[in-house]
């Protein structure tokens, strides 16, 4: 029996084509020796609809080579990132993928572990919580998505382009979890163990909540190295990049 990995926030694009390279590897080698892969957000750097696949050859080798690891027993299941909520059954059905909620729980070897992409931890950052809600809404998922692919090109660039603004004059603590919202959600879900990504800040923290030890496992972007979080110890490990 292989062991559960997790991975989130790869933020894949063709402008980065050595993450790209670093990600099929892992596919090749880590995770077809798994028993289960969690994708938990931010797979892409965008996902404009599943038509993006129609569009984008990355997009579609992407889709591809995650759906190989379901013929060799991998189940491989995805969580939506703050940057490819628009993710759809037509992705799920072509790369062989279970879509989870957020946040989600479930039980590896009698453990429970909470798992969320990490967003909606980072209560202090007001204006973001408000544009997650607008852009979670169904019918401006439905309006959004009836535009012409084009047009979805131009919204996603003059998004990005606003948030790269206010990150510049944001603090950056604003931009990581709030204590107290990590505090409550523990509490809320019964002070099990919680693995996130979403942050780029990847580290094992301990919480101490009414009377209760609970750890928190936050995963790592691959910008600069590619990891993993395996449950066998718990701890990130690194995937080689293939030579350049």
């Amino acid at each position: 029996m292989g062991d559960t990995l997790f991975i989130s926030d790869l933020h894949l694009h063709h402008t980065r084509p050595e993450t790209s390279a670093a990600f099929f590897r892992f596919i090749k080698q880590q995770a077809r020796q798994a028993e289960a892969l969690y994708i938990l957000g931010d797979l892409f750097e965008v996902w404009l609809g599943d038509d993006q696949l129609d569009h984008d050859p990355l997009s579609q080798q992407v889709c591809q080579s995650i759906a190989t690891l379901a013929p060799a027993g991998v189940a491989v299941f995805f969580m939506h990132g703050n940057r490819d909520f628009l993710i759809g059954n037509r992705f799920a059905d072509s790369a062989k993928v279970t879509l989870l909620q957020d946040p989600t729980t479930i039980t590896v070897k009698n453990k429970n572990y909470l798992l969320l992409h990490g967003d909606t931890l980072c209560t202090d950052d007001v204006a973001y919580q408000q544009f997650r809600a607008l852009t979670r809404d169904p019918a401006w998922q439905q309006a959004t998505l009836a535009k012409a692919y084009a047009e979805r090109v131009a919204l996603a660039q003059m998004i990005r382009a606003r948030s790269d603004s206010e990150k510049a004059t944001k603090a950056e603590d604003i931009m990581d979890v709030s204590p107290d919202t990590v505090a409550a959600v523990l509490r809320q879900h019964g002070y099990i163990d919680m693995i996130h990504g979403h942050t780029h800040r990847p580290a094992r923290h301990s919480h101490f909540i009414d009377g209760h030890e609970c750890i928190r496992h936050v995963l790592a972007d691959w910008h600069d190295e590619a990891q993993f979080l395996g449950l066998t110890d718990m701890a990130l490990a690194t995937c080689k990049r293939p030579p350049q």
